[in-house]
C-alpha cells in the first residue's frame, strides 16, 4: 500500500533526524505558540470554563495513538466500580461539528471510531462534539452524570479540568523530541512536569523528572466479527492469515501478534480512522486479523473469516488508589 502524508511525517519524525532537523526552526515557532497560548489561558484572556462537575482528561502529547482509548474504557470502569455515574466526551473523528450523544447504532463515520469503541465497552452516555465545552455541557443535559472522562482534550484549554493524564507511547516515547512540523510533540515535553499522572503504554524508564505508570494492553482471544465466535490466539499461529491496523501506530498491532506466535501472516497498514470498504478487508480464504477499534466500522460487511482482537488496559493497583484518592481530594 502506498505511503499516505502521515506514514512520511512519522518517518521523519521517528526515524529520519536530519530532516526533522532541517525543520527544526518551525519546531520553535510552534512550540513558543503553544507556550504563548497556554500562557493566556492562564492568566485568563483567553476563556476557560469548569463544568458542574469533575472533568478528567486523558490525552497524550505526541501525534497519533498511544493507548488513549483503553485507558479511557479503564477508567470508566473503575469509576463506575466506585459508585460514580461516570460520563465520557471527545472530539470524535470526522464527526459534527455540533455536540450530538453517541448511540450503540451511531456510525462510526459520524461520531469517531474511537468514541464508538468507548461507548460500547463502558455503556456510559458518551457526546462528541469539536467544542469540549459544548460536549460536556451538553452530556449533563442528556445524561446523569457527577463525572467526566474527556478522551484526548490535554491542549483544549478551554475546558477546565481536575485531573490529567498523558499518555506515553513506550515504544516510539517523543521520536525526536521536536514540536510539529519538524517532531510529532504538540507541546514540549516539559508540560508532562505539570500533568498528574503519566501512563506508560508499555515499558517505561526511570531517569525522567516526573513518575512513570506502567499500562500492559492485554489481549490473547479473537472474536469473530460476523458469528462472535471466540477463539485463542494460539489457534492461529500455524495458520496464515492477513493482519490488517488502522490505528496510530500499527506496528503495535503487528508486534502483538508476533509475540503471540502468529508469524506466517501479512500485514496491511492503513491511516488512522480510516473508513473500511470490504474490498479492503478481503483477501483470499485465509483468516483476517484486525483491531477492534477497526473492528467496529468492519462489522456490518464482515465474512466469517475476519476476526478482531479485545485488548484489555491493565494498570497497578497503587495506580487505581492514588488517581481516586486524588479524585476525591481535588472535588472536595
Amino acid at each position: 500500500m502506498k505511503k499516505t502524508l502521515s506514514r512520511y511525517l512519522l518517518d521523519i519524525w521517528y526515524n529520519d533526524h536530519f530532516i526533522g532537523a532541517a525543520l527544526l526552526p518551525f519546531g520553535f515557532l510552534f512550540s513558543d505558540f503553544v507556550k504563548f497560548r497556554r500562557w493566556l489561558y492562564k492568566i485568563g484572556v483567553k476563556k476557560s470554563t469548569a463544568l458542574s462537575v469533575p472533568v478528567i482528561i486523558v490525552g497524550n502529547l505526541t501525534v497519533g495513538g498511544t493507548g488513549k482509548t483503553p485507558l479511557c474504557i479503564y477508567l470508566a470502569k473503575l469509576l463506575q466500580s466506585e459508585g460514580y455515574r461516570v460520563g465520557i466526551i471527545s472530539r470524535g473523528y470526522g464527526g459534527e461539528a455540533a455536540a450530538q450523544m453517541v448511540l450503540a447504532s451511531s456510525n462510526a463515520a459520524e461520531v469517531g471510531d474511537e468514541a464508538l469503541l468507548i461507548s460500547r465497552q463502558t455503556n456510559c452516555p458518551m457526546a462528541v462534539g469539536a467544542n469540549r465545552v459544548e460536549a460536556g455541557n451538553f452530556l449533563l443535559k442528556n445524561a446523569s452524570c457527577d463525572v467526566i472522562l474527556s478522551d484526548d482534550g490535554l491542549q483544549h484549554y478551554a475546558l477546565k479540568r481536575d485531573i490529567e493524564i498523558a499518555v506515553i507511547d513506550g515504544e516510539r516515547r517523543f521520536g525526536n523530541s521536536i514540536c510539529l512540523p519538524a517532531g510529532p510533540l504538540r507541546e514540549p515535553i516539559e508540560r508532562l512536569n505539570s500533568v498528574d499522572f503519566v501512563v506508560v503504554n508499555g515499558k517505561t524508564v526511570t531517569d525522567t523528572a516526573w513518575h512513570e505508570w506502567k499500562m500492559q494492553l492485554i489481549g490473547d482471544i479473537a472474536v469473530n466479527l460476523k458469528t462472535g465466535e471466540n477463539k485463542s490466539l494460539a489457534d492461529f499461529k500455524s495458520t496464515e492469515c492477513h493482519a490488517i491496523a488502522g490505528i496510530g501506530n500499527p506496528e503495535r498491532f503487528f508486534k502483538q501478534l508476533e509475540k503471540s506466535g502468529i508469524s506466517q501472516r501479512i500485514d496491511h497498514s492503513f491511516p488512522d480512522h480510516y473508513i473500511f470498504a470490504a474490498d479492503d478487508i478481503r483477501f483470499d480464504d485465509k483468516p483476517v486479523l484486525m483491531t477492534e477499534k477497526d473492528a467496529v466500522k468492519c462489522k456490518k460487511f464482515a465474512t466469517e473469516n475476519q476476526w478482531f482482537i479485545p485488548v484489555v488496559a491493565q494498570l497497578s493497583k497503587e495506580f487505581d488508589t492514588q488517581f481516586l484518592t486524588l479524585l476525591k481530594k481535588r472535588t472536595l
